[in-house]
């Protein structure tokens, strides 16, 4: 019952809804839709943005808390680590608001948010049973939350420059891909309109959660300027060093890119070319792109042949960027606001062109 239309003339398909009878409110140019501000800004670029639901939380946090929450500049700090907390256990109350602000927190992920999904995801671990420390926790996401309130997602539709980059191709045929070739959709529709390009930024935490010792991925895709996916998740396996935690979320980022070019195909989007796909682990990325690299580390096989055989089939192309500019790093790591705001600031809180920040 909640209907957002994106269509060549919305106002004939409202009308038609009317004569059926359906009772409308709310007709109009976006302004507000599941908890998501709609706006322009003064240079007409479209943003979507959450500040009225992160108002919302912050309301929250008062009355569980019994006073607004202290304003913070990033979610959580740099050196903690929830997993050690040995405070008491929360009492069956304070679970239910635990659970409840941790739900808060989940939708203004998806609002967009990316920037506390990290927090969000190490404090998740903890719903069914936290502790009085966890909980205290979460009121500093609410106050980040309380002093960052309009970050927005711009829909930046200028495709990024990738030109100065070294774009240098291998001859894979006499590799064990062979002469792979792209899997695309047999009856997708005839591409129309401009050309789309995807970037995707990986990264992993190594021993991320220090009781399983598991690391993170994290991974933020963009198509043209706009981000349009983000995920951060613990690792299934303990991997004991950077090199495998690094491909498991160069694997991970490659089926995610995979899953997004067939997706855009579908839709009958144009893309450009290739997919960029960048990491900060010039190991992997050496293992990658080369045809005459070798794995030394056996048990990363499958990650290793995965990425591999989508950059033998022309998916996409695998660069190295430094760690202090990778924006995945906010989806894997805990960092001082110092770290955490050059990587959010272009992409939640700039207005304006993102190409000045691309490298």
């Amino acid at each position: 019952d909640d209907l957002a239309v994106m269509m060549k003339d919305p106002s004939d398909f409202f009308a038609a809804l009317k004569q059926r009878k359906y009772k409308l409110k709310g007709v109009g140019e976006i302004s507000y839709h599941l908890g998501g501000d709609f706006y322009r800004d003064p240079d007409g670029t479209l943003a979507w943005g959450a500040k009225t639901y992160c108002k919302r939380i912050v309301n929250q946090s008062a009355s569980i808390f019994g006073m607004p929450p202290k304003e913070y500049t990033s979610p959580i700090d740099k050196d903690d680590h929830p997993e050690l907390d040995m405070t008491e256990e929360a009492n069956p109350e304070e679970i239910k608001q635990y659970q409840t602000l941790i739900g808060c927190f989940q939708w203004a992920i998806s609002l967009g948010r990316y920037d506390i999904f990290c927090a969000t995801m190490s404090m998740g671990r903890f719903r069914s049973s936290p502790k009085v420390g966890h909980l205290k926790r979460l009121q500093r996401i609410c106050g980040y939350l309380k002093k960052f309130s309009d970050g927005a997602i711009r829909f930046r539709t200028d495709i990024p420059d990738y030109s100065h980059l070294d774009h240098k191709t291998y001859d894979w045929t006499y590799s064990v891909y062979g002469e792979s070739k792209e899997e695309v959709p047999s009856d997708m529709p005839t591409p129309r309109g401009k050309p789309v390009r995807t970037s995707t930024f990986e990264d992993a935490s190594l021993m991320h959660d220090l009781t399983t010792g598991r690391s993170v991925t994290g991974i933020l895709h963009l198509v043209n300027s706009t981000p349009v996916d983000w995920f951060c998740k613990l690792q299934g396996s303990v991997e004991t060093a950077t090199y495998g935690s690094e491909f498991v979320a160069a694997r991970l980022a490659t089926e995610q890119i995979m899953d997004l070019r067939y997706t855009l195909r579908s839709l009958g989007a144009p893309l450009d070319g290739k997919a960029y796909m960048f990491g900060d682990n010039k190991s992997v990325i050496t293992s990658s792109t080369i045809p005459h690299s070798s794995l030394n580390k056996r048990h990363n096989a499958l990650a290793y042949h995965r990425v591999r055989e989508a950059i033998a089939s022309d998916v996409l192309w695998f660069f190295h960027i430094p760690g202090k500019v990778n924006p995945a790093d906010v989806l894997t790591k805990f960092c001082g606001h110092s770290v955490f705001w050059p990587l959010i600031k272009p992409f939640l809180f700039w207005r304006g062109l993102l190409s000045k920040f691309l490298f």
